[in-house]
């Protein structure tokens, strides 16, 4: 059976999504995770993250306080670099970097015989000031970002680790939520650079207004 298309003005779209997404949740969420949960379903129509989705503790709280202070960002893709909400970073302040496509990463990476990714967290943590990774896609990213945090070479302000696929993903995830830094991940196989990106824009968003 065929259902009326609902007439809808633009601005009210988003609007309408998480009202539907609030009526067909099956129990009510934590109010402090609730926007972030909410936008990874919206981006993604996938209510699995309801549960998937996980927070170290205090990571939401500590994570609004470090943005209004300032951070940079590093994202393993152009992708997720792309769909962070920009005027909300620099109504705060922060910026947002990615290093996949740098000269010196892919020669490291030849060289070493290792990913992008993997060599551009690295360089990536040799930036001055205080940086938050939000990692979508590699799960090489995860695993650097974990070994340097072992040797007492990164101290990152916070981790988002959502990276889909097959290869190496779940590990890595675990391997990040074991570690004494504050993280949000998507456990399990499940993630993209669009829900990285998600997670951080409603990060700001409870800062900021969206426009």
């Amino acid at each position: 059976m065929l259902h009326m298309i609902e007439n809808i003005p633009p601005q009210e779209i988003e609007k309408r999504s998480f009202d539907i997404i609030t009526s067909e949740l099956d129990c009510p969420l934590d109010p402090v995770l609730a926007p972030i949960i909410k936008r990874v379903i919206h981006t993604t129509a996938d209510f699995d993250y309801v549960d998937s989705l996980y927070f170290s503790p205090e990571v939401v709280p500590h994570a609004l306080d470090t943005l209004r202070q300032g951070i940079t960002l590093i994202t393993d893709t152009t992708m997720a670099m792309a769909g962070i909400n920009k005027r909300a970073l620099n109504e705060l302040h922060c910026q947002v970097e990615c290093l996949i496509a740098d000269e010196e990463v892919a020669k490291a990476a030849k060289l070493n015989g290792t990913t992008r990714s993997r060599e551009a967290m690295i360089k990536a943590s040799k930036l001055p000031g205080k940086l938050g990774f939000v990692i979508g896609n590699a799960p090489t990213a995860l695993v650097a970002l974990n070994e340097m945090m072992s040797a007492n070479t990164l101290n990152p302000a916070f981790i988002i680790g959502v990276p889909v696929g097959f290869v190496n993903v779940v590990q890595s995830k675990e391997l990040i939520r074991q570690s004494s830094a504050p993280c949000i991940l998507s456990m399990g196989r499940k993630g993209g650079s669009n829900v990285a990106a998600a997670i951080v824009n409603a990060l700001l968003y409870m800062i900021v207004d969206r426009k």
